[in-house]
């Protein structure tokens, strides 16, 4: 598989950062839903906040690498070429899902940095990007937990959107982004 993108297909590090950052979602979700199953204050629940954390920040991290392969990678052509309005809510979903991946990340962070809170990193604790305000951190925090319900909204209209294109349509749009598949 190349590398690099094609006018048919994506390569193979546009494939595996695709999917790497569906895993990071997946996890993000998974283990602030998880720490609901343990008392507040346990080393369990107060490991997967952490978690939680470090994934996002994650994201965070690798999304501007998704961002400039998107822009500096090229993007293969769909066959057969769709409608006009169907590349435009495509553009539109994207925009969304970027914006998604930056802000909400951003958000957390801040939240916790607002909370006056530390901001773990593998290891590293991430200096507070805004000063301790408890107002500023409810309202942030309210922010992130709503658009967090949002994002679950944003990635499945993607996979629905990829899914008619394979089964209805019959167009290579999620071809190109499979592992391991030819155009």
């Amino acid at each position: 598989m190349n590398m690099k993108n094609t006018a048919d297909r994506y390569g193979s590090f546009s494939i595996a950062m695709h999917w790497l950052m569906l895993l990071l979602l997946v996890a993000v979700y998974a283990t602030i839903l998880l720490r609901e199953g343990y008392e507040k204050g346990s080393d369990p629940r107060e490991a997967l906040k952490m978690w939680h954390f470090m994934l996002g920040l994650s994201v965070f991290a690798l999304v501007f690498v998704r961002i400039a392969l998107r822009f500096f990678g090229g993007t293969p052509r769909i066959v057969p070429t769709p409608p006009h309005w169907q590349h435009l809510l495509a553009a539109g979903m994207h925009l969304a899902l970027y914006l998604f991946l930056i802000g909400m990340p951003l958000l957390g962070w801040l939240t916790l940095s607002a909370s006056g809170k530390p901001i773990p990193f593998f290891g590293l604790e991430l200096p507070a990007i805004w000063p301790q305000d408890k107002g500023f951190a409810d309202t942030l925090k309210d922010l992130h937990e709503t658009i967090g319900e949002i994002g679950y909204f944003l990635v499945g209209a993607h996979a629905l959107a990829a899914l008619y294109h394979h089964y209805i349509v019959r167009d290579n749009t999620l071809r190109r982004m499979l592992p391991g598949r030819s155009a």
